[in-house]
């Protein structure tokens, strides 16, 4: 896990960046706070930054900062929560003197000059408690901020412990975690809570979702649909799982038009769906990922290789 020499580089450095995947969810942003307030707790003289583009729907959980350039200098920079390093925020992450990634989704991608990657870990969260577990005998102190971020990170990468990556550890971890100081119910209701413009939008999802005899399905929304509704292409990530809901849907795609490009979201209960979002500047987990594409005739392509998944997928 390379976790004595992340210690040592925290250690070593007085300026360290924290980074997660663009686009963020509470897994990203749960580890990239979790491990910033962690820091700051055990050496509050050390410079401890979390950057990257907000969602709105996010930031009860926790704000980003605004940095320069020349705070890259010499600095630690810790990447968490992302595969690829195309998809890390803030493309200025290769300005530091080291850089680190810690993740649990599958190598493809090894970035950075030490990594920590744990596919068998529910999320990145459950990695950075870990760390915390190694580390305890080098001094590193939790307080119920840190605990709060990791419980939201790990809440939502298992779907509230309901997706398969959910294990006994994880529960042996929330469980910890939640010897803690904080709000579950108001944190369970900043993840979940729903707008009216988003529940509309889950209603013409429903009526609207391609089903193949195959078992995969599929829903387009372009921007004439988003602004009819009055959701952001950001704010569709609320909603991918609501097809994983119905009887005979073995995977399934949302194609999310935004100005350069079209959004692939991919998710499954069975068919290995991130090989075929590697094929469309993607990548993820078996069960979840996500690619874009850049015209309707490459959608078109995405659907074919997604529907033979399914065809071939057997129990």
């Amino acid at each position: 896990m390379n976790f004595d020499k992340i210690v040592e580089a925290i250690k070593n450095h007085h300026t360290i960046i924290i980074h997660r995947h663009v686009r963020p969810d509470p897994d990203a942003l749960g580890s990239q706070g979790g491990l910033m307030h962690m820091i700051k707790e055990t050496f509050p003289e050390k410079d401890v930054y979390v950057v990257g583009s907000e969602d709105p729907s996010l930031t009860f959980l926790i704000g980003m900062d605004t940095i320069n350039d020349d705070t890259f200098k010499g600095a630690l920079v810790i990447v968490c929560d992302t595969a690829n390093a195309a998809r890390i925020d803030d493309t200025r992450y290769g300005k530091g003197d080291t850089l680190i990634k810690i993740d649990h989704h599958p190598n493809v991608d090894k970035y950075g000059d030490i990594l920590s990657v744990n596919t068998d870990a529910s999320s990145t969260s459950e990695i950075i408690y870990d760390l915390f577990l190694y580390a305890q005998s080098h001094g590193f102190k939790m307080n119920d901020q840190v605990a709060r971020l990791l419980y939201g990170g790990i809440v939502g990468d298992t779907g509230r412990f309901l997706f398969p990556s959910t294990t006994k550890k994880t529960f042996q971890i929330a469980a910890e975690l939640v010897t803690y100081n904080f709000d579950r119910s108001a944190l369970y209701d900043g993840i979940y809570s729903t707008k009216e413009t988003i529940a509309r939008l889950r209603g013409y999802i429903l009526q609207n979702y391609k089903l193949a005899d195959s078992g995969m399905s599929t829903i387009k929304l372009n921007q004439s649909i988003l602004r009819e509704f009055g959701v952001s292409d950001m704010e569709t990530g609320q909603l991918v799982g609501v097809l994983g809901e119905i009887e005979g849907i073995k995977a399934w795609a949302f194609f999310i038009e935004e100005d350069d490009l079209i959004r692939v979201r991919l998710r499954s209960k069975g068919p290995v769906i991130n090989t075929i979002a590697t094929k469309y500047n993607g990548g993820g987990h078996p069960m979840a990922a996500g690619a874009s594409v850049h015209s309707w005739e490459e959608v078109a392509q995405v659907v074919n290789d997604l529907n033979q998944a399914c065809m071939l997928y057997t129990k």
